[in-house]
């Protein structure tokens, strides 16, 4: 935790005080803060920091980018502040009277909150799948052996008990009762509700009708139970009697949520989830190619602006649902190759010591590690050039993808290298595919860069 220890030591302090943090966690390359005053956020400090590669706004998020040893500095900064034991508290200490308005960052910041701890188990999940494929296809092991059989359902249970995890998630999110928060997930993945389903019986409770669906691989109808749930929990908390409190809390919330869920909540949240997937893989079949391409060469403004966060609940949905994505993915691993190429060309042209240095880091971490954070915000952002030729090699590489039917099979951290084996699919060509399409984009953006960038210039 040594090389954190300017971070951990100051961090919190500049962010505001503990008292000014309200949820604190981290992704794969960012710490995430949520505070309650922005005014007292030092943010051209907390950049100076060692070991931070900048920091950004999304929405009413202040995020801290530190790039793959973010788990690293996440534990440095709750060993030395206890910020994230936060978390634990229950739902009678943390619940703020103070409303926040809502709006559609505040949306996104829900969202993302309760997707982001989740990421660890998509990744795990998906390339599990990736390793069983790879097992049959190299013949190391049939498709009726013990331990295919093993591996699948394991790697199934990541995405079949999502309603599960989400409520764990939620809880945490929104300040409630975790065990309650995966009841509302449970509830929806019980045999006999699974049953009745599938037998098409008709179910109702105090007379009302449940809707009937497979709520399996769904995020969206527990993320809204349990945002409802928390304030129905508080209600009930403030509500009772104390000599009975611990009792008639979680008996009355449960008895409530439980029409809530399954009669209205549920299905909104399951309509919700596939009008998601089936709008974004219409426009696909419909724009074709042109979108991916389109969606690559925008794909760093997008994480400029923190909206590529927004993206979470299609890919989670449509990967638990599909088993592939045709689009974000493809649109990323272009964008993550082309940046480390424009940094690779702004390497090969400086006269700068420094710039070069910086720059050939900044293209290795790109390509081989999947983290473009130092490239984007300390290389090709700042001369500005460079990153024009990006979107310009992106939209090439991105439609060729497209125009070759490329799909991501695997949910994956590492947009880089070892990243690519999230393309190994039935179709032995897909992943050859889409090394062509890497390979054009990051041509054009190399040769594009030594054209539109002039050393020593100002850009």
């Amino acid at each position: 935790m040594e090389k954190y220890k300017d971070l951990s030591d100051n961090v919190v302090r500049l962010l505001g005080g503990k008292e000014n943090i309200s949820f604190y966690t981290h992704c794969v390359t960012r710490l995430r803060f949520n505070v309650k005053d922005r005014s007292l956020v030092e943010k051209e400090k907390i950049d100076s920091l060692e070991k931070v590669v900048g920091s950004q706004w999304s929405g009413e998020q202040f995020q801290i980018i530190i790039g793959q040893s973010v788990k690293e500095a996440y534990n440095a900064i709750e060993e030395k502040s206890h910020i994230a034991k936060k978390d634990d508290e229950t739902v009678e200490n943390t619940h703020s009277d103070k409303k926040k308005k809502l709006s559609f960052n505040s949306i996104l910041d829900g969202i993302a909150g309760c997707i982001t701890p989740l990421i660890p188990l998509m990744i795990g999940s998906g390339m599990m799948k990736v390793l069983i494929l790879l097992l049959q296809m190299t013949n190391l092991l049939s498709e009726n052996s013990p331990t295919i059989n093993v591996l699948t359902f394991v790697s199934d249970a990541g995405f079949y008990f999502l309603p599960i995890f989400v409520g764990a998630t939620a809880a945490k999110k929104f300040n409630t009762n975790i065990g309650l928060g995966m009841l509302m997930g449970g509830m929806l993945l019980h045999p006999t509700f699974i049953s009745n389903v599938a037998e098409g019986q008709s179910i109702s409770v105090f007379s009302l009708p449940v809707y009937s669906a497979n709520y399996g691989n769904m995020i969206f109808p527990t993320i809204l139970a349990v945002f409802v749930m928390s304030y129905v929990e508080r209600f009930f908390t403030n509500y009772s009697f104390d000599s009975i409190k611990a009792m008639s809390t979680p008996l009355l919330t449960i008895l409530v949520m439980t029409p809530l869920n399954l009669v209205l909540l549920a299905p909104i949240g399951a309509f919700l989830g596939t009008f998601l997937t089936d709008g974004i893989m219409w426009i696909y079949n419909t724009v074709g190619f042109l979108g991916v391409g389109i969606l690559s060469s925008l794909m760093s403004l997008m994480i400029l602006t923190g909206m590529h966060t927004a993206l979470s609940p299609y890919l989670i949905q449509s990967m638990a649902t599909l088993g592939k994505e045709p689009i974000i993915f493809v649109a990323n691993f272009v964008n993550n190759f082309n940046q480390g190429m424009a940094c690779l060309a702004v390497a090969v042209k400086t006269k700068d010591k420094t710039l070069r240095s910086t720059a050939l880091s900044c293209a290795v971490t790109a390509i081989v590690g999947g983290v473009t954070e130092p490239a984007l915000f300390g290389v090709n952002l700042k001369l500005k050039k460079p990153l024009f030729a990006v979107m310009i090699g992106s939209f090439f590489g991105g439609a060729l993808a497209g125009f070759l039917k490329v799909y991501c099979y695997s949910f994956v951290a590492s947009g880089g290298l070892f990243g690519l084996a999230a393309f190994i699919g039935p179709e032995a060509s897909n992943l050859m595919f889409f090394i062509l399409s890497l390979l054009l984009g990051m041509v054009i953006t190399f040769l594009a860069t030594l054209f539109m960038y002039k050393d020593g210039i100002k850009q």
